[in-house]
């Protein structure tokens, strides 16, 4: 397969793309602002958490699937299938009146998005040469870090002025503005197949069991079933079984969704190992930090929302200088510096204690926020830079997946970190003088417990304890210490997974992204 960019209209097709992925972007942020009034409105509260998993679940599972896809059949099409399946489903979400209705819709939403976010990095891949895309990409990355500022004050907004349904109803003009943008941008795309395509239908069933499996095993272990159980053995058996059926596939495959032979790149394999370690620390760290706010710090959720802020402007300005950084030095340099300053972020964030301020904290995920966008953009752009076009498609969602996967899997571990710690704090607070000496307070929290929800609500509403604000500090303060303890702990274990992703980043190689005038000269000399 070839593709022709002759007639292509950049400048339409970037805007189209910037309005595509900001609003699926955008789209996972912005419902949880609006969740209180959702689950009030559809008396949905022992079904909400699926609102987020079902659109999780399809999203991280197309993604393999579609850029394959979008290699055998063109970039344009698959997009504007998406664009369509995201409006639709929006739509659909607008509509619903019971929680059962909103999760299907949901799950229909994700399978648009989780087609858009890669095929918008695979589409600046085709249309820019390799300098560039190291410029457009940090762009991306940016537009990223901005949904997720304010798409929890667009939610706020519009549920608190109009009505929940616009969250979603927001999405069907801008989303069919962009489809038609790429439609007019990309008309003249060409594609030319070698041969007739073959679909990897065995490849697709195996890996859609595999991954939902997967997904579903680790957000509700723990929870919804014992890890030991029966259930849960039944669910990671049946994934690890099709994750076995799905490689036996590839190895036989004409045309594999994922074609196990790139693994011997050693710039794909690194690049995708190490998305998947940022995914394991950073993102499954990143969701303690509010928690943190609110429960130490004694913030409102709003303001312990905002303290993201500081890290997504980080991130932002970071993702486009990274893209410059990387025209002057190796792929390497830049991504073991980007992981060498996220790991200080999180050595930092461990020394957080019950004193820290949170002008310190802001500071902390300033420095969190710059590793993370010399890493994020960048990791996208290597790996495009080593391969063809006919083959973007598949290696950029190969890196978007692995990096979700990862986000997910560290979630789950370091939730299980928080819980396994938090009551062996707790239990050692309990025997200091400060607890012992006092009766009442050594009463109120035997009445507590390790108990993970109760420990929680009394921090972050206190005058639930009905107390003397003096013996209320005094019962809340080894809380507090319990649980920064805990957290400190968990901000280390994250460290371990950036840490390993520093000895992986000096392994991607001696590359580095060629210019345009470097390209041209060497092909003038070729000729």
């Amino acid at each position: 397969m070839s593709t022709e960019k002759k007639g292509i209209n950049r400048n339409i097709v970037l805007i189209g793309l910037i309005i595509g992925m900001f609003f699926s972007a955008l789209e996972q942020t912005v419902v949880g602002t609006a969740m209180p009034t959702i689950i009030e409105d559809l008396n949905g509260l022992t079904l909400f958490a699926w609102v987020t998993t079902a659109y999780m679940l399809t999203s991280t599972t197309v993604v393999p699937i579609v850029g394959k896809l979008a290699d055998m059949f063109g970039s344009r099409g698959m997009y504007l299938l998406g664009t369509i399946i995201f409006v639709a489903g929006s739509f659909f979400c607008a509509t619903a009146t019971t929680m059962e209705q909103l999760i299907i819709y949901r799950a229909i939403q994700g399978i648009g998005g989780g087609m858009i976010m890669p095929l918008s990095q695979t589409i600046v891949g085709l249309i820019f040469s390799a300098e560039q895309r190291a410029k457009w990409q940090g762009v991306f990355g940016a537009i990223f870090g901005l949904s997720s500022i304010i798409g929890p004050l667009i939610g706020g907004f519009l549920v608190d002025t109009i009505d929940w349904k616009w969250i979603f109803l927001v999405n069907v003009p801008f989303g069919l503005l962009s489809a038609v943008l790429i439609f007019m941008g990309l008309k003249n795309e060409k594609i030319t197949l070698s041969s007739k395509p073959k679909i990897d239908y065995l490849g697709i069933l195996t890996l859609i069991p595999a991954v939902v499996s997967l997904l579903l095993g680790l957000t509700f272990a723990g929870d919804k079933f014992e890890w030991m159980s029966t259930t849960s053995l039944l669910v990671f058996g049946g994934s690890l079984l099709f994750f076995i059926l799905f490689v036996l596939v590839e190895r036989r495959a004409d045309e594999p969704i994922l074609d196990l032979s790139l693994f011997k790149n050693r710039v794909f394999a690194t690049t995708n190992i190490l998305g998947f370690l940022l995914g394991l620390g950073m993102f499954g760290a990143i969701m303690f930090i509010p928690m943190f706010m609110q429960g130490i710090m004694g913030v409102s959720p709003t303001a312990a929302g905002s303290a993201m802020t500081p890290m997504m402007i980080s991130l932002i300005i970071a993702s486009i200088l990274g893209g410059q950084l990387l025209l002057r030095f190796r792929y390497r340099s830049v991504l073991a510096a980007g992981m060498i300053i996220a790991a200080a972020g999180f050595l930092l964030m461990s020394t957080m204690g019950i004193e820290t301020t949170t002008i310190m904290i802001y500071s902390y995920m300033v420095v969190l926020g710059i590793g993370m966008g010399l890493v994020m953009p960048t990791l996208t752009i290597v790996v495009q830079s080593e391969f063809p076009k006919s083959m973007l498609g598949t290696v950029t969602s190969s890196s978007t997946f692995f990096r979700s996967i990862g986000g997910t899997i560290g979630a789950t571990i370091l939730s299980t970190v928080m819980n396994q710690t938090l009551p062996t704090k707790m239990s050692a607070m309990m025997n200091t003088e400060e607890v012992t000496s006092n009766p009442v307070v050594k009463q109120t929290l035997d009445l507590i417990g390790g108990d993970y929800n109760k420990m929680f609500g009394v921090l972050i509403k206190p005058e639930a304890l009905q107390m003397p604000a003096e013996l209320t500090k005094q019962v809340l303060n080894p809380i507090k210490i319990a649980w920064s303890q805990s957290l400190s702990i968990v901000f280390l274990s994250g460290l371990v997974f950036i840490a390993i992703g520093i000895i992986i980043a000096f392994t991607v190689g001696s590359g580095k992204i060629k210019r345009d005038a470097e390209l041209e000269t060497a092909q003038a000399e070729q000729n």
